[in-house]
């Protein structure tokens, strides 16, 4: 899900650095920019990238997401945000988009909580959706989704669309226990105080899980 017309990747959150060491791995042109808030993971990180990478393009940032110097680096850009919350999704969102509006710059996601709410978020804050993809890995599941500020992409379904629909039957398992899984999530929470989720249940009760045509 990383088309190869990118300038500058930003791989946030990148911790040891696994998911840009991978794309520098099939590296064409664009810089790989490897970003994390801890001194240590990035000292760390940095003194094997210049072992092993030596010749590559890229550049370690030790500094929040929030505050990507996006504006120093001209063409176009890709920031990458995964194995973090929805809402702190949201927030790194909202904020990049606040300080670049002008701007070439999509996004590849993987949040591991709060999808229903980021989702919302995605739409209010005018992102399309390019590509979206359901994963099962270590018996967790998570949903990757490229977004573009571009107005000719799709606007962000509540639930997801390309997700449920299936290439093969193993897929379409992978979508079946997916869908069980968030439905007795909600349905979990709607027992408590306070929690009107009601229109979250109504909306993946309406997901019929299939193989494409």
């Amino acid at each position: 899900m990383v088309p190869p017309h990118y300038d500058h990747i930003w791989d946030c959150c990148c911790d040891h650095g696994y998911l840009g060491a991978a794309l520098l791995d099939k590296q064409n042109d664009e810089t790989i920019h490897f970003i994390d808030i801890v001194p240590e993971l990035m000292q760390s990180l940095e003194s094997k990238l210049q072992a092993f990478y030596d010749q590559h393009n890229w550049r370690v940032h030790c500094l929040d997401v929030s505050h990507l110097p996006l504006q120093d680096h001209k063409g176009k850009h890709l920031v990458i945000i995964a194995g973090v919350g929805g809402d702190l999704t949201a927030q790194f969102i909202s904020n990049i988009n606040a300080q670049h509006p002008n701007l070439d710059i999509d996004y590849l996601v993987c949040p591991v909580h709060h999808l229903f709410t980021l989702r919302a978020k995605l739409n209010e804050l005018k992102l399309g959706l390019v590509q979206e993809a359901l994963v099962e890995d270590n018996k967790r599941f998570y949903e990757v989704m490229l977004l573009s500020s571009k107005s000719n992409s799709q606007p962000v379904s509540a639930v997801g669309k390309q997700i449920w629909q299936a290439e093969n039957a193993i897929q379409l398992d992978v979508a079946e226990r997916y869908l069980k899984q968030m439905l007795s999530h909600y349905q979990r929470i709607a027992k408590g105080k306070n929690n009107d989720v009601a229109h979250i249940i109504s909306a993946y009760k309406q997901v019929v899980p299939s193989i494409k045509a």
